[in-house]
Order: C-alpha cells, then structure tokens, then sequence
C-alpha cells in the first residue's frame, strides 16, 4: 500500500515540497506519495489528529503552523523545543514526533560554501522571526565565534540574542547600528522576507560598508538572485541564495521518514524546473 506524506500550511497551493518529495520517491523507486494539504489554523488540532487516524508516514509543516503544532504532538525534539517550532513530524505507530530541520538543512548548505572556519566567524542574522531562531540557534550550537541579531523590532533581536547566548558570545543591534559596522561581519544571512518575488527591488539592509570578502547570504530562492545577492556580488563578496536550504532541509525530513539517503541533487533539480515554469 502506498505510504502518505505531505505538507500542512495555509495557504499551500504555492509549495514546492510535493514536486521535490514526489521525485526522490521516483527516483529511489519507493512506493510513496505526497500531497499538500491546506490546513486552516481553527482545524489544525483536527488535522494533527488525522496523521494518526490515517496512518500518514509523517508532514511537514510550514507558515503558519510550525509554533502552534506543538502542542498537539507525543514528543518533540530537543532542538525544535530550543527552536520553539517544528516543521517535520514523523508518525511511529501512531506516536507524532515533531522536529525541525530548517537550521540543520540550512547549514548544511552554508558549510561548502564558506572557504574558511565558520568557528571563527562573526555572524549578523537579520530578522527575529522562526527562520532566523532555526538559523541562529543551530549556528549558535555548532559554535560559531559570535552572533548579532539585528530587526526592526528591538524586543525579539534582544530575546533570541540571550538564547543564543547560551551556546555562543551573542548581542542585538539596532539595524542602523549594523548597517554602519558591516565591516565587523564575516557572514551576513537576511532570514526576512524582504526582496521576496514580487517585491524584488526591495533590500533588507543597506550594504554600502560591505567588504569583498564578507559571505553574504539570502534564505530566499523566489528570485534565484535577489537585489541584495546582486549588490553585493557586485561588491565582489561571495554569495548564497535559500535554495539549499529548501533542499537540505527537505532531504532531512526526507531521511527521517523513509530510513534512506535522500537524493539532494535530484530534489535540487524538481525545485528549479518548477521555478522555470514560473
């Protein structure tokens, strides 16, 4: 019988997971199937409850649901609890084990793309919100030198900041106060929104003070190439888009419901013949 994953969100229709999960599936010849499910917040207890009633190998989980859904879960992993939100549930026996694979997926992608230690690197993060807690707490644990969060609002930069803090020197800026000291950075990663397809010409943070050989990161991939990745390789400064990270995230959640190495590549391959199509 044909074993069930998918994905809860809302909306949904935009996901890209089920083109991705469905040709690994094809590729290692297992007889498994995902779908995109549109699950409503009022519902999402009652969608929680039909993984077990349906026997669904497992879901991942996506905006606006990765903080809520804890509750309604058996267990939850160590770094999903420090992360305070899951986006991969794994169904054993009726058991829901939540996880979050966002930061792990996105250093994964990070690490053959930095030449030098990362251990020795000072980070800026900019945003506060789930994708930069899963970056910079899973950043935090591997143990690079330092970390400064900047974002519009100071309370949530400062709060992540002192749960960084536990595993690595940490501090909040202003995002005034990082845009004058960007020299100080080794690594900059915008985990906003901001420059997003349609919103392309926008940027997160002015990169005047940038130098050359500051990696600069974007956890974006609709467009391949922001407005800020094209500042800045224009600067000379080596550049990275969210691409990996979708993929080595996914690959992980993959691995965890199937016991198999995921085929990356391939995933990599469904996600930009779908960006292709448009």
């Amino acid at each position: 019988m044909t074993e069930i994953m998918g994905v809860f969100g809302y909306p949904i229709k935009h996901s890209m997971s089920p083109e991705m999960h469905t040709a690994a599936f094809k590729q290692l010849g297992l007889d498994m199937a995902y779908h995109a499910f549109e699950v409503h917040p009022e519902f999402l207890e009652k969608a929680i409850n039909g993984i077990r009633g349906l026997g669904l190998k497992g879901v991942n989980v996506t905006i606006p649901h990765k903080v809520a859904v804890l509750q309604y879960l058996d267990m939850v992993d160590d770094l999903a609890l420090e992360i305070g939100a899951v986006n991969t549930i794994v169904n054993m026996n009726g058991q829901l084990t939540g996880y979050n694979t966002d930061g792990e997926g996105y250093l994964q992608s990070l690490l053959p793309f930095i030449k030098s230690d990362i251990k020795q690197m000072h980070v800026l993060i900019i945003g506060a919100g789930g994708a930069a807690r899963a970056v910079a707490i899973t950043l935090a644990k591997y143990g690079v030198r330092k970390i400064t969060i900047a974002n519009r609002t100071a309370a949530k930069a400062t709060e992540l900041a002192l749960q960084c803090s536990k595993f690595c020197q940490s501090k909040d800026v202003s995002m005034e106060e990082a845009e004058k000291h960007l020299s100080d950075y080794d690594l900059l990663i915008n985990t906003t929104s901001i420059g997003m397809t349609p919103h392309i010409s926008q940027v997160p943070l002015s990169l005047d003070e940038l130098r050359s050989e500051t990696y600069v990161s974007d956890l974006i991939y609709t467009p391949l190439k922001t407005q800020w990745l094209s500042i800045a390789e224009k600067k000379g400064a080596p550049v990275l888009n969210g691409l990996g990270m979708f993929v080595q995230q996914g690959a992980l959640a993959f691995e965890r419901w199937t016991g198999k190495k995921a085929p990356a590549e391939v995933m990599k391959q469904a996600v930009l013949r779908r960006l292709n199509e448009g």
